[in-house]
């Protein structure tokens, strides 16, 4: 019987289907077990190989922890809504609706065909009201709390208000120390009589201050061409990724996540999960504590103050200029008529680059603003430039520069010929920077013989005392911003009435996004529902959400999907709790986590779920890299060089699509058909006979058309040979490049396996005869072999080991139904078609092996009771000969000097030295 994987894959992934195989109820006694996939986009251009490294990977552990006996939940859906699904919808003419839903329908097509074990009747849609109802619900639950910073946790603001009406600001202070609004008449502090008199604007005005979702204006990167704001990672160079269309930045209202407030709790939370060390770091660098002082400079000449935030409030003596964020408020009323010039390039040409490229920066930039700053100590006038590697959202977006004690400031000195001086004030040799701790201080007034390691208390005690600042603890992380100028996301559960943001009555949920033709932006650069008059006469917020908002929360959902009530019930999330195996890519190692986290935590802090962290333990898969294939035309004609001819003319190396190579040669008939028949008349200059292509590991993506649909392999050898060779490629948590020729190697191992089962000559081998020792032997080794691979997620090794109990099997001609069985149990998570069909088919077993119980295996069975020994004669190995472990020498001795094979090389030669080395050599001279 020949092995028809494409009749069996189908009759199998339909018998799943229709036997609702993957459907997992929320009440079992079995143990629970929540393996998750990072929620994917639907893209238009559908998967290529790439893509589901992650997927298998998961449905790997997922399969594997159901045949433990755990109840797995395993769950697939769409992260639907967003700028990527609309822009796909603009370019191709459609609406987003329209191409969301085709895209998922392939989307689910390819999947299947892949064979997963998801439990579809959970499937989630970002995009259906039905799903952001409740994300539209729990932006509310923001709106309405706020942190309190006594209880450390979010708390109804109904409760800030009915502090405020007793206390005024006494108990909860506006964590905004310098809020005030002039033309509301408000401040910082104020008493209950004075709350309790605020109208009921001013009261809102106030309780925005506090709000974990709240309202503001902020600088954005606003992109006109795709009517939209832009994330810094969405920005090169001035111009937007997608499309490369010019970007500026723009004040926009805009909503924010105080996520700030949670950083504390964010970074311990760090000690509870098992991330990667790398991935913790990551997300502690991003939220970034610090420890250090806000320090307020007079300014010469001005009325205003600049403040800076210093983590070294000690080295204020050696401050040889500031430097301010371009964008800086100060920067227009601080700078000279003389610099003006100068300055106003400056900033436009900052302006222009993303965070992520300023941080990223080696040259140094900068210009002077021609104002100075006055040390409070030492009366000395320091310079106040601009420069790009300071940012406005860090700190107070001001920093003094020591550049004895710090290379940036250092080498910035040196470009613009800025004096440096020692840390106090001095003339700098170059080496106070060296100094210990233990070193005194001198000629630094107050300072005088203080030792260094007690000057930064020294320091914070006298700016205290002077009244021009204060000890500060300061984070990296930045306040979220959580709205966007597009159309294709949720709108928010808000409306404007008379410059006051009215939350939405929650019976109405969800606030349905309207149909429109038009995606440009509306005036003064709002979203696009602004040019919906019905809408805008409603007073409905004109943003919309971003494409986080769904995903923050998406692994609730999956625990009770169609529950109309809540966004999942108490039951649920008590049974699923945390997400016991994330996986996904690194790309979302921050932004998605810490929303995630956060949006947990204040769930978790009102009482809706039961846990505060979402994920116990996170898997980085590395990614899939592309093989391009490139061919090269001389310059300025229509023909084509092969590889190493190419360096004797000038040429361009374009990539070709690498479905028209086979290895590196080109299928030139099907390069002629590209593109339209572009290059029908091209002319071809060969190497024996051949065109023959170059090569680079890159990235895997459609513009370098390297991308390798999974279609297409599966429809040529099979979804198990797919699974089972992305997997063999190397660690999952590894990066490393496809390669399509190394499949042939898994498909032949799984053909090899059939054999075991089926042969031409007799059709179905299978017998009921015991095993034997060496078969039990070579069993039982695959279990335990297998199973330790498959719970430390070396998938590689996995496949490696199934393909040496295949050979060993064979070579021993075990065809005996209590050993195969055992390896098919251990091989369904890896490849369930094949699995499935000799199970039930050659086996004769009535019940899925899905069900199966896995396989334990016996330590006693693989401890070895003998050796085999290399026997050499005068040092060179003529044979091999197994003895007991516990023979005696005499008895070796006798055996070795009888064998055949020994007494034809001994020749009759009387023995000078017989030596045995216990469990390694033996070696006869004559």
């Amino acid at each position: 019987m020949e092995y028809n994987f494409r009749e069996l894959e189908q009759k199998w992934q339909k018998y799943w289907n229709d036997t609702d195989a993957y459907k997992v109820s929320n009440e079992s006694k079995k143990p629970k077990f929540y393996v998750l996939d990072m929620f994917p986009y639907p893209s238009g251009a559908g998967l290529h190989v790439g893509h589901p490294l992650g997927y298998i990977a998961s449905d790997i552990f997922s399969r594997y922890k159901r045949l433990k006996g755990f109840n797995v939940l395993h769950p697939m859906g769409y992260d639907a809504f967003g700028l990527p699904a609309e822009q796909y919808a603009i370019d191709h003419g459609v609406h987003p609706a329209t191409s969301t839903s085709a895209n998922i329908n392939n989307f689910r097509k390819q999947l299947d065909k892949i064979g997963f074990s998801y439990d579809w009747s959970r499937q989630v849609n970002t995009s259906e009201p039905n799903y952001y109802k409740w994300t539209q619900w729990i932006f509310l639950q923001l709106f309405n709390s706020f942190f309190n910073r006594q209880t450390k946790k979010a708390t109804p603001v109904s409760e800030l208000i009915a502090s405020f009406e007793k206390d005024g600001s006494v108990t909860h202070p506006v964590p905004n120390a310098a809020f005030a609004n002039e033309s509301l008449s408000l401040k910082a502090t104020f008493t209950a009589e004075d709350w309790n008199s605020y109208t009921h604007k001013q009261k809102q005005t106030i309780l925005m201050e506090y709000r974990l979702a709240f309202c503001g204006y902020g600088e954005v990167n606003w992109c006109e061409a795709l009517g939209t704001v832009l994330a810094n990672d969405e920005v090169i160079n001035g111009l937007s990724e997608r499309g490369s269309h010019p970007v500026v930045k723009k004040k926009l209202r805009q909503w924010y996540l105080r996520i700030t407030e949670y950083a504390d709790r964010l970074l311990e939370g760090l000690n509870t999960v098992d991330f990667s060390e790398s991935m913790k770091e990551m997300q502690t660098n991003w939220i970034g504590k610090s420890y250090g002082a806000n320090i307020r400079f007079a300014i010469k000449d001005r009325e205003q103050e600049l403040e800076v935030y210093t983590t070294r409030p000690d080295t204020i003596f050696g401050v040889d200029f500031m430097v301010v964020a371009p964008e800086h408020d100060l920067v227009q009323a601080i700078t000279t008529p003389e610099q003006k010039a100068e300055v106003d390039a400056y900033v436009a040409y900052v302006n222009s680059r993303s965070e992520r490229e300023r941080q990223a920066e080696k040259k140094i930039s900068g210009a002077f603003t021609g104002a100075y700053a006055i040390n409070p100590f030492s009366g000395k006038l320091i310079p106040i430039w601009l420069s790009e590697y300071v940012l406005a959202g860090y700190g107070t977006g001001a920093i003094m520069a020591v550049p004895c004690g710090d290379e940036r400031d250092f080498k910035f000195a040196q470009h613009f010929n800025i004096p440096v001086t020692n840390i106090l004030g001095a003339e700098f040799n170059g080496q106070e920077a060296n100094a210990t701790k233990d070193a005194k201080l001198e000629n630094s007034d107050f300072l005088n013989g203080i030792v260094m390691r007690d000057a930064m208390a020294i320091v914070n005690q006298k700016i205290e005392a002077l009244g021009i600042g204060k000890p500060k603890t300061n984070f990296r992380i930045r306040d979220a911003a959580f709205s966007r100028q597009r159309y294709w996301g949720e709108p928010f559960p808000v409306k404007w009435i008379e410059g006051v943001a009215e939350p939405v009555d929650v019976a109405s949920l969800p606030l349905t996004l309207p149909f429109i033709d038009k995606y440009g932006p509306g005036p003064e650069g709002e979203g696009p529902l602004a040019n919906l008059p019905e809408w805008v006469a409603q007073d409905f917020e004109t943003n919309t959400m971003p494409g986080y908002a769904g995903s923050s929360w998406y692994f609730l959902r999956y625990m009770d999907p169609h529950n109309n009530e809540t966004f999942a019930s108490r039951q649920a999330t008590d049974y699923w709790n945390q997400v016991d195996i994330y996986i996904g890519g690194t790309e979302h190692a921050v932004g998605h986590l810490l929303y995630s986290r956060l949006w947990t935590k204040v769930l978790f802090d009102l009482g809706h779920i039961g846990f505060d962290e979402p994920f116990r333990k996170l898997v980085n898969q590395g990614m899939i890299q592309g093989s391009s294939r490139f061919v090269y035309r001389l310059r300025g004609t229509n023909t084509f060089v092969s590889y190493n001819l190419k360096d004797q003319y000038e040429t361009d190396s374009i990539h070709v699509d690498v479905n028209f190579v086979d290895g590196y040669e080109l299928d030139i008939e099907k390069f002629s058909l590209w593109r339209n028949g572009e290059y029908a008349n091209a002319e071809f200059i060969l190497e024996d006979g051949k065109y023959i292509c170059g090569s680079e590991v890159e990235k895997m993506s459609k513009s370098k058309f390297n991308t390798v649909n999974p279609d297409d392999l599966v429809a040529k050898y099979g979804a198990d040979t797919f699974r089972m060779y992305e997997m063999f490629l190397g660690p999952v948590e590894q990066s490393k490049p496809w390669d399509t020729k190394g499949i042939e190697g898994v498909h032949r191992f799984l053909r090899k396996l059939w054999r075991l089962f089926y042969n031409e000559v007799n059709g179905l081998v299978i017998n009921n005869d015991a095993p034997s020792a060496d078969e039990l032997k070579v069993l039982h080794k695959t279990i335990k072999k297998i199973s330790e691979d498959t719970e430390r997620f070396s998938f590689n090794t996995a496949v490696s080991n199934f393909m040496i109990a295949v050979n060993e099997l064979s070579d021993l001609k075990c065809h005996k139904k209590q050993v195969l069985e055992q390896i098919l149990i251990l091989l369904v998570p890896y490849a369930p078609h094949i699995a499935e069909e000799l199970y039930r088919e050659a086996l004769g077993n009535s019940s899925s092996i899905l069900d199966a119980a896995y396989p334990a295996y016996d330590a006693t069975l693989l401890v070895e009771n003998s050796k085999e020994y290399p026997v050499s004669v005068n040092g060179k190995l003529r044979t091999t000969l197994v003895f007991p472990l516990d023979a005696a020498q005499a008895e070796i001795e006798s055996v070795v000097l009888e064998n055949e094979v020994v007494k034809k090389w001994i020749e009759d030669k009387p023995v000078k030295k017989f030596i045995f080395v216990k469990g390694r050599m033996i070696n006869v001279v004559i």
